[in-house]
């Protein structure tokens, strides 16, 4: 039985560490790249590299691999140690299989040692014939990765949806299996109804994949731009209404600016600064739409002529106000 030393294939030594484990993977992986390496045993190597990193990366694998490895000699036929059964059953479960029992073990003297421990430490890449080549295929053409960004965008945009061009860098791998940054531009569709905090999925538009690996994907965080007179919560959303003191007084009729358009809105006589108005369901649209909540802010005119100075003394005279007697009734209490 053939027996593959990933150790030697990976060039390094049987102490490295993960980091330095992956860190050569990485330099191989660019070095034996099919569309970079026009050699005739490239594809085999970049392979051959795949299917060793897949063990050596995963410390349960390689605890396992160590140990059956252990066990080989050149020339010697292969026997498991006695106790492989449960670094295998370490090493399924980490793939999902739920006994990690592999009754067919003591019959692989007809296969590849390669195919032995593929079949081990995952049966994903296992072909309906029993071969590898699935998985080698896969490791060798790994998906490209996902990429995160967040994107700004207006209340606005949330009420009605809209489309916004969108600008990011990439690492993308060229020619030479060099990691290079590429500006991307993309047109957004920003649907009706988004939330801040909530991700849109740009299928295939992240990381390049490696050979005929699919591309990843992008997910933009969606976030709110600051805005001058509105305030979002989740899907509610909240307006200060500011209002001067004979509106509140008196109550009024006005027209409240929402993000979907103007609403015209009763404002009750003896209305109080910081009072809030609920209006049900206008707020981000949704199956269940958030609600916009108008706060009241009384605002006083300011005094610069001897005539306005005269009409708040008017003022003063006609009310008898104190507006500080909750002082008094909190000391009497």
């Amino acid at each position: 039985m053939q027996y593959k030393d990933y150790y030697k294939i990976m060039g390094v030594d049987k102490s490295s560490t993960g980091k330095e484990i992956k860190s050569a993977y990485r330099k191989l992986a660019r070095k034996y790249h099919p569309d970079v390496n026009k050699a005739t045993d490239a594809e085999n190597r970049f392979k051959e590299i795949g299917e060793a990193y897949e063990v050596l990366k995963n410390k349960d694998k390689r605890k396992a691999y160590d140990e059956l490895g252990s066990q080989w000699q050149a020339g010697d036929s292969f026997t498991p140690p006695p106790d492989w059964e449960q670094y295998y059953q370490q090493a399924g479960h980490q793939q999902g299989h739920p006994g990690g029992n592999y009754s067919g073990f003591e019959n692989v003297s007809g296969e590849d040692f390669s195919d032995l421990f593929s079949s081990i430490f995952g049966q994903a890449g296992r072909t309906g014939n029993g071969s590898t080549r699935g998985f080698q295929q896969s490791r060798a053409n790994p998906r490209g990765e996902d990429v995160h960004a967040k994107v700004e965008i207006d209340v606005e945009d949330a009420y009605r949806g809209s489309e916004r061009m969108f600008s990011f860098s990439l690492a993308q791998q060229n020619a030479q299996g060099q990691l290079v940054k590429e500006q991307k531009t993309l047109n957004v569709k920003i649907p009706k109804g988004v939330k801040e905090g909530q991700h849109i999925r740009l299928a295939k538009q992240g990381g390049s994949g490696y050979g005929t690996g699919a591309k990843g994907d992008l997910f933009l965080e969606i976030a709110f731009r600051p805005h001058k007179i509105y305030q979002v919560l989740g899907k509610d959303v909240t307006i200060k209404l500011p209002l001067s003191p004979w509106e509140a007084a008196l109550g009024c009729k006005v027209e409240v600016p929402t993000p979907n358009g103007s609403l015209s809105m009763n404002i009750a006589a003896n209305s109080k600064s910081g009072q809030k108005l609920r209006l049900k369901a206008k707020g981000i649209p949704a199956k269940m739409a958030g609600d916009l909540f108008v706060v009241i802010d009384i605002v006083n005119p300011p005094v610069h002529t001897e005539k306005q100075k005269q009409a708040y003394r008017q003022l003063s005279e006609a009310f008898e106000f104190q507006p500080r007697s909750y002082f008094e009734e909190s000391a009497n209490a």
